[in-house]
């Protein structure tokens, strides 16, 4: 059987999926690796585990008889790099993006590059620490200069995984793009800042968006450069659906991605979780984010607690329009200090005794979250698209997307069930078919 391989490396989950010529998924393959910790004691990733795993799995699908295997790519999860000495072995651990980062070296980098929000408007990077790579490798080159000096190459994690498949070292442009304080959105090359540290020169080569032959034995395979995850799911919504469109990819964070807004963000946007990301074609896509899923799971379980049922209670919840009526006290968030449209700093909790029952508390619980998410989504232009499509574990939660649809009546609302949109986006972009469509697949949303 012909197939395309995807290999999705998540922070939960790392998995191989095949889909046969139709995108239809043939076999899948998940497992949860331990973690480890770094020199500090930091947990992280564990480089050496993942890196057999993958290989051991990809040398398994070459020697099946059951496939051929025409096409091979990778999405993985963004912000996290692997450094390469002369032997193309990892130097350092896979340093976790929620490391902290010393106050005194980010007010060094400051005080020699100016002012934070220029750079970050530049950059289209909000100031995240190690969420931004760019501050990983500034970090490690002053922090662990012995090291540092050893670097031959350092790869995105995407193009790791995929350099172990292949034997192919490049980066790629939605890795660039993700927050990184890499890439300028003005000059789109490297920021000067880069330049001037010379990190650009550790950099493997930027290739536009492509493929190449991979040969194992005589055998040859189609090969994309690898993935973001996040840039991944866009993939098969940019394929499949014609007019524009803003797209909101649900889960602990919601990140709402307009690819048909690409202007340079503003002060205000920044200040308000704004970023740009770059499509896998070097293309800018304006994105906004918002911590709904870990707020979601945060209050979920004060409900529970208060009202003694169980935790999963409001998977069995109906949408109930005579409820939302009620008259009810404001929703204030627990989980979004410092993120998010509304950055100011909240000090009042929300009064869940104000409730009659679980139930009437989770509907007002997700009418403050997609009041919130609703002015998170004006600040990436939704009024200038037609249409929004909302992807993710929220897409089948049926409170939510009503609400969604109520706050936006002059939109087209459907919600989809693409349960594998990265794995499939990442398969989409490296086969490259004349057309896709999955448009059967998703429902619209009636207010």
């Amino acid at each position: 059987m012909k197939v395309t391989a995807v290999f999705d490396i998540g922070r939960t989950n790392k998995k191989y999926v095949l889909f046969d010529e139709k995108y239809q998924i043939i076999e899948e393959f998940a497992e949860s690796l331990p973690e480890t910790t770094d020199e500090d004691g930091f947990p992280t990733e564990d480089i050496e585990l993942l890196t057999h795993w993958v290989q051991n799995r990809w040398s398994d699908l070459l020697q099946n008889p059951k496939y051929d295997i025409k096409a091979v790519n990778v999405a993985a999860y963004g912000a996290s790099l692997v450094h390469l000495d002369g032997a193309n072995k990892p130097l350092t651990p896979l340093y976790n993006y929620l490391k902290p980062f010393p106050e005194a070296l980010l007010a060094q980098f400051y005080n020699t590059y100016g002012d934070p929000t220029r750079l970050s408007l530049q950059t289209g990077s909000p100031a995240m620490g190690m969420l931004n790579s760019g501050m990983h490798m500034y970090w490690l080159k002053y922090t662990r200069p012995d090291i540092y000096s050893q670097i031959v190459t350092t790869l995105h994690l995407p193009q790791y995984i995929l350099y172990l498949l292949t034997g192919r070292k490049v980066s790629d442009y939605t890795s660039l793009g993700c927050h990184t304080a890499l890439w300028s959105f003005e000059m789109w090359d490297y920021h000067d800042w880069v330049k001037q540290e010379g990190i650009h020169k550790k950099l493997a080569p930027v290739l536009a968006s492509s493929s190449f032959i991979y040969r194992h034995g005589d055998k040859g395979i189609q090969s994309g450069f690898g993935l973001h995850d996040s840039s991944s799911a866009l993939i098969p919504y940019r394929m499949a659906v014609k007019k524009p469109f803003v797209l909101l990819s649900t889960g602990t964070w919601c990140i709402n991605f307009n690819s048909f807004a690409s202007k340079p963000l503003t002060s205000y946007q920044l200040e308000r979780d704004c970023m740009n990301y770059l499509t896998p074609e070097g293309s800018g896509v304006t994105a906004s984010r918002l911590f709904l899923g870990r707020e979601h799971d945060f209050q979920v379980a004060r409900i529970a607690e208060y009202f003694r049922v169980a935790p999963d209670f409001y998977k069995s919840v109906a949408f109930n329009e005579e409820i939302l009526k009620a008259d009810t006290p404001p929703f204030y968030s627990a989980c979004m200090t410092g993120n998010g449209p509304f950055p100011e700093a909240n000090t009042q909790e929300w009064q869940i005794s104000a409730f009659a029952s679980a139930e009437a508390a989770y509907h007002h619980l997700l009418k403050g979250l997609t009041d919130m998410l609703t002015v998170s989504l004006q600040l990436v232009g939704i009024n200038e698209v037609q249409a929004i499509y909302i992807d993710g574990g929220f897409a089948r939660n049926e409170i939510f997307t009503r609400l969604i649809a109520r706050n936006f009546p002059n939109h087209s609302v459907y919600a989809t069930d693409l349960p594998y949109a990265t794995s499939l986006g990442a398969a989409l972009h490296v086969t490259r078919p004349q057309t896709f469509d999955f448009l059967n697949e998703i429902r619209e949303i009636e207010s």
